[in-house]
């Protein structure tokens, strides 16, 4: 009879490990991107959340036209993307919580046009946002570092 309220008792436990979750910390807001080296700022990204999801779309641009002087586009993009204007492009879409962060979801690049899978996680308290790329595993890929605003 020992052996079975074990039994029962440990099962319980192990249940109730499996059902604790770390919720990821908050990542909406607007963000300050930089570039890959993290010395030049890019622009701003409001991240929001739609139905359960995380998106982000641009909000500002430090340079905001191109070389003709025009607002720039995403002449890269394939799809819905094509030669839209890169302000107000929606360019992180469908991010779920994921442990302690957010994924699942994908992010262009505006730059080359190129969709990667993508994971954030807020750090330094809520003051910084590693935003992860990747195509295929995560350990193949890149991160930024973007900043609270």
């Amino acid at each position: 009879m020992k052996s079975i309220k074990g039994i029962i008792l440990l099962s319980l436990f192990f249940a109730g490990v499996a059902n604790i979750s770390a919720d990821p910390a908050p990542v909406t807001g607007v963000w300050r991107t930089f570039n890959d080296a993290g010395t030049k700022e890019e622009s701003s990204v409001e991240i929001y959340e739609k139905d359960g999801k995380i998106y982000g779309k641009i909000l500002s641009l430090i340079e905001p036209n191109d070389k003709d002087g025009k607002p720039s586009r995403c002449t890269e993009c394939d799809g819905p993307e094509k030669d839209k204007p890169i302000l107000g492009l929606v360019i992180i879409k469908g991010l779920a919580a994921d442990g302690d962060k957010w994924s699942g979801g994908r992010i262009l690049d505006p730059n080359d046009g190129t969709w990667y899978k993508c994971s954030l996680k807020a750090t330094e308290g809520g003051k910084k946002l590693e935003v992860r790329g990747y195509i295929g595993f995560s350990l193949i890929g890149r991160s930024q570092f973007w900043q609270k605003k």
